[in-house]
């Protein structure tokens, strides 16, 4: 027999681990990722009485397929218009939250006379929350609902975003050993430069693709073209030197705009959840007793740092973007924890060889502390809340309240020359970094191989003739676009002043597309500089008046954003309410909910007026959805039934006092009997003296008389399934039977005392 290789042998050891630690921490309520950590502590190299993993590089190649997954599925979950759709209040949150933990992470890794790089780690390790374990508590405190958890929420999407970027930047400070700002700012540039194209471009095709294969894509095409472009993303970003983690990020984000996105999520999560669970254990495969031993203390003390140093940057993060000290704090008390992504940055270092190895597992060994006092903080929230509320003087009520709803947040309408430079320069960002990857790829693959081909100067002149021709609708767009706007036809209009202003602008966007064809002509024809400079005068006069670029460049912009907005208007379109209406009355502390009507719920089956929310909760129902019927503004007499969906309108608090009022929980439903009755089959021969012969089936109304039914009649040597009403039966059929046993048993004495009560009667 062939020897089975380690591989599998490793797998198999870590997945059946997991399994059962999986098990027994659903059972004691606690997150599975803790389980996960302490399946890899039990199978690691430190516990010698179990058995363990033969070779731990075979871990480090699946916990690297772990990492690729987790960051696809956080992609599919992340959206750019999400991101904005958060507005300030997640990101300047989070950014006061993220930079003082990562100033307070390096100057307490200062202060313990660790490296610089030790302590820029050890930083972004401690600025990182776990959207895994507080999506849990959440979910287990039915908090998911109220205000305070939309803007936790929100700043976990600027978080894995800023994560991205820190891992980006951390990985150039690594192997350059140095932290240079224009080494930084070269970096920095270059991420935007290719996450940029790859969105443009990503949402122009995949969509596109997506749309035009759809007949052929079921759940097995689908999953296996997700993770084949996935893992070709993958591939990418690491041929132009980023990590295999943006580049699933990237592609899960792309596909999180198509209106696929939630089929692929659900395909992608069992396949992320296996993954996943193996880097986790590879992670808790990284404890040393010994080395947590020696450390104790400085565990002791980074769980301090991360416990209050979170609590109060991220509170007052919330604090500083409008919100009142009760959202703040309770917000500030969730976060304070570290997760997922705090592995992943120490993994990162751990495989730079930038880090000391103690690192590892002493933040593991703080995130599991952290994770264990999540729910407890949250709870402690509200109580600290009172308690300062009680103390904070009355001239400082705009503190409590918060400025959100207040004219600091009105959006005005903007003047005309805000709108068109605003529109100019994203116009222009956009367009001249598409031209500039048209470039890119035309110097690295289309001219070597058309020059390679072609000698001397005809070769030149084609290559310079394709990439401008390739060049040429973005070119035009970034030249012209906007200039025939009603803005710019207002400002025109206005006054003279304006009219030098927008003629300089053109002007300057017209020099940014000589440049742009300047950086064409220079690499293939660099002694000809007089001659350079009239062609491009020559071209970019083409491109202008050329109808064709012109033309070119609306369908490319048509099509990406028909890709990029069919999503959200088709959620708009099904949407009980306006999102934007709901965002509206969520800066007034109105909250818009969708609540489900257990069938079990006592609520069911009344009308709006027995219910009355409205006197008894302070709450509105907005819309009634029965199926695909929608009930708007609902009167006091309609009833809700089981599994109507209520679109309500009112305060958290209220809101939690209906869901649960409404809702049955899962607890619930576990505790409930099953039905004691099942359906029996049974023969019954008509004998010699039965009052059945000679009588029809619908005579017999056996159904109602003995609530059996039956099934199929044989007669001889026939089988007759199909009986009509007017089946009459004979001595020596056999009838099929189909009912509750004892209605069965019961079938020839209910039947028969009614016959004869029948015949007597006639």
């Amino acid at each position: 027999m062939a020897h089975l290789h380690d591989f599998i042998g490793d797998l198999a050891l870590i997945l059946i681990t997991a399994g059962i630690a999986t098990i027994l921490f659903k059972w004691l309520k606690q997150p599975v990722v803790l389980g996960y950590i302490v399946a890899g502590f039990l199978a690691g190299p430190y516990i010698t009485w179990l058995p363990v993993v033969s070779d731990m590089g075979n871990v480090e190649i699946w916990a690297e397929i772990g990492v690729i997954f987790l960051l696809f599925a956080l992609g599919l979950e992340f959206s750019f218009k999400k991101l904005i759709d958060v507005g300030g209040t997640a990101s300047l949150a989070t950014l006061i939250n993220m930079g003082s933990m990562i100033l307070i992470g390096y100057v307490v890794g200062q202060l313990l006379h660790w490296s610089p790089m030790d302590s820029i780690f050890l930083g972004g390790m401690l600025s990182m929350s776990s959207t895994t374990i507080i999506i849990k508590a959440f979910n287990d405190m039915g908090l998911q609902k109220q205000k305070f958890a939309n803007i936790v929420f929100g700043m976990l999407i600027v978080e894995d975003l800023a994560a991205i970027l820190m891992m980006v930047l951390l990985s150039t400070v690594a192997v350059s050993n140095t932290i240079e700002g224009s080494a930084l700012l070269s970096s920095l540039f270059r991420l935007i430069f290719f996450v940029m194209v790859w969105f443009i471009v990503g949402i122009y095709l995949i969509p596109t693709m997506l749309k035009k294969l759809k007949n052929y894509l079921n759940d097995e095409t689908l999953i296996i073209v997700s993770i084949g472009l996935c893992l070709g993303m993958v591939l990418f970003a690491s041929k132009v030197g980023f990590s295999a983690a943006l580049g699933a990020f990237i592609m899960g984000s792309i596909l999180a705009e198509t209106v696929r996105a939630k089929q692929i999520e659900h395909l992608v999560e069992p396949v992320k959840n296996l993954f996943g669970a193996v880097f986790f254990v590879s992670v808790g495969m990284m404890l040393d007793p010994a080395i947590i031993k020696e450390y104790l203390g400085l565990i002791l003390i980074l769980t301090a740092v991360v416990l209050i140093g979170r609590v109060i940057f991220a509170s007052l993060g919330v604090l500083a973007s409008g919100e009142g000290l009760k959202v703040a704090i309770q917000s500030g008390f969730s976060l304070a924890q570290i997760g997922e992504f705090s592995f992943i940055i120490a993994s990162l270092g751990m495989s730079l060889g930038v880090i000391r190895p103690e690192l590892y597992p002493i933040i593991v060994a703080v995130s599991i502390i952290t994770t264990f006092t999540t729910p407890y903080f949250i709870k402690a929230s509200v109580p600290v809340y009172e308690f300062l509320e009680k103390r904070i003087p009355s001239r400082f009520n705009k503190v409590i309240e918060g400025y959100s709803a207040s004219g600091l947040k009105t959006v005005n309408k903007q003047n005309d020359w805000n709108k068109l430079l605003k529109s100019i320069l994203q116009l222009v960002a956009v367009y001249t970094t598409l031209s500039l990857a048209v470039l890119f790829i035309c110097e690295q693959f289309v001219t070597p191989f058309i020059t390679a081909n072609i000698y001397g100067l005809g070769g030149r002149i084609i290559s310079a003739a394709v990439a401008l021709l390739l060049m040429a609708p973005f070119l035009r767009s970034v030249m012209m676009k906007k200039n025939r706007s009603a803005e710019f036809r207002n400002l025109w209009e206005d006054n003279h002043f304006n009219r030098g202003a927008l003629i300089a602008l053109v002007v300057l966007r017209v020099g940014i597309g000589c440049a742009l064809v300047m950086m064409v002509l220079v690499p293939l024809f660099p002694d000809t500089m007089v001659t350079q400079i009239i062609i491009s005068m020559i071209v970019i006069a083409f491109i202008i008046y050329f109808q064709g670029f012109k033309k070119q460049s609306r369908l490319i912009e048509a099509r990406f954003l028909e890709n990029l907005n069919e999503k959200q208007l088709l959620e708009e379109k099904s949407a009980a309410i306006n999102p934007k209406m709901a965002n509206v009355l969520l800066s007034k502390d109105i909250h818009i909910e969708e609540i489900s009507v257990s069938p079990i719920s006592p609520k069911a089956g009344k009308t709006l007026r027995e219910l009355n929310f409205r006197q008894k909760l302070g709450l509105n129902i907005v819309t009634i959805i029965r199926g695909n019927k929608k009930i708007n503004i609902p009167d006091a007499d309609e009833r809700i039934y089981p599994y109507d969906r209520l679109i309500v309108a009112g305060e958290d608090e209220d809101l939690q006092n209906l869901i649960k009022a409404i809702e049955v929980r899962n607890e619930a439903l576990d505790t409930m009997e099953e039905p004691e009755h099942d359906i029996t089959l049974s023969q019954y021969v008509v004998e010699h003296d039965s009052p059945m012969i000679g009588r029809s089936i619908s005579n017999l109304d056996i159904q109602k008389k003995t609530e059996c039914m039956i099934i199929s009649i044989e007669r001889e040597d026939d089988l007759i399934i199909t009986l009509t009403p007017s089946f009459v039966i004979k001595e020596g059929d056999t009838l099929l039977l189909a009912g509750e046993k004892d209605k069965i048993n019961g079938f020839e004495k209910n039947l028969f005392n009614d016959l004869n009560t029948y015949d007597h009667n006639s």
